[in-house]
């Protein structure tokens, strides 16, 4: 695989947090490929089609199990396996299911959020900490320009506002228990990340519109769409975690230069309505309808949302690779081949494609 960190993460022992999950499955996957020690450290996974369970990545890592709100096993874990950069993805990540189960949702995202900070705090041997949230923490006022990192949280929804409490608990440890001012003191550098809706390969969460999409192409049915006009940043699931892994080299080379929240969004062409998206799976995928089924009664999900990604840009070096149609294809591709190669083969044949474009 190209490396384009340059073998800094070879060696290095990364714990990921929900690495069981779609985008923690990637990241693990990743890793891996560069020479990374991964520890990962999640609930058993969702599905037995999941990228983490088709892929086999949990026979080629450290691979434990184990609930984020439990502060004590989170502990001992990183006493046991003293990490050097902590990637935390673990969450309740669906905004229908928090209104179902909203205080698990907080219990998980903030609660869960503070047992990650705080073993990073109980363990010397942790250097940098990149916390995942969304772009869903802004207070959303549906407007047409992108959120900067320095606009206020907020959320309608319980998983929304949960990702913003998140945030502000992240900013309160950071100034309070891992000051940069501090850094010769506590030798720690923290920062969070929010990124725009993520796609790609091995996703089959519910109300989701790529695996809804997918389960009724391979059902022969029809697309049920439930918000078709509901705009949101598109980007492919290899596009934030490359900016993830970045920022957690700068962090470690530069450690008190890069501790706050930044934004991991699409270039502004890859901002479509959740109806554009679907036409586009079913033209790359080769068959397939559509049907409008938008409830005016349904629960309520923002319609609008965008991300301002100039930080990045300028800070970090950072930009997507991929515009919406090559998200999309590369998406499509993955749920077209799962079911006849080795995904973990497919999965690697990805990301160095990513990469190379």
């Amino acid at each position: 695989m190209v490396d384009t960190f340059h073998n800094f993460y070879r060696g290095k022992r990364v714990l990921v947090t929900g690495h069981t999950g779609f985008k923690g499955s990637w990241l693990s996957i990743w890793l891996h490929e560069l020479g990374a020690e991964v520890i990962g450290l999640a609930l058993e996974p969702t599905s037995e089609k999941d990228n983490y369970v088709l892929s086999g990545i949990g026979t080629m890592i450290t691979d434990l199990r184990g609930d984020i709100r439990n502060g004590e096993l989170l502990k001992e874990i990183f006493k046991t396996y003293q990490p050097d950069i902590v990637f935390h993805l673990a969450a309740q990540p669906l905004v229908r299911l928090s209104y179902e189960m909203p205080v698990e949702t907080y219990e998980t995202n903030v609660m869960g959020t503070l047992h990650v900070l705080e073993a990073i705090r109980a363990t010397e041997s942790v250097k940098v900490g990149v916390m995942i949230t969304t772009d869903k923490c802004y207070e959303n006022a549906e407007q047409l320009w992108g959120y900067r990192e320095n606009e206020p949280m907020g959320g309608y929804d319980p998983y929304s506002s949960s990702k913003g409490c998140a945030e502000i608990a992240i900013s309160s440890w950071r100034r309070s228990f891992f000051n940069p001012a501090d850094y010769n003191m506590h030798g720690k550098a923290i920062a969070s990340v929010r990124a725009g809706n993520v796609i790609g390969g091995g996703d089959w969460a519910k109300d989701r519109i790529i695996p809804d999409c997918i389960r009724a192409l391979e059902a022969d049915k029809t697309i049920d769409i439930r918000s078709p006009k509901s705009i949101r940043p598109w980007q492919h699931v290899l596009e934030p975690l490359g900016g993830y892994m970045l920022l957690a080299k700068k962090m470690w080379e530069a450690p008190t230069e890069y501790c706050e929240g930044w934004n991991f969004g699409p270039k502004l062409e890859s901002v479509e309505n959740v109806w554009g998206i679907a036409e586009r799976v079913i033209k790359y995928y080769g068959k397939g309808e559509l049907c409008d089924c938008s409830d005016p009664n349904s629960l309520h999900e923002a319609k609008l949302l965008m991300l301002d990604i100039s930080k990045v840009y300028f800070r970090l070096g950072w930009q997507p690779r991929l515009d919406l149609e090559q998200t999309i294809q590369m998406t499509v591709e993955w749920y077209k081949r799962y079911n006849d190669e080795a995904v973990y083969d497919l999965c690697v044949e990805q990301i160095n494609k990513y990469i190379n474009e």
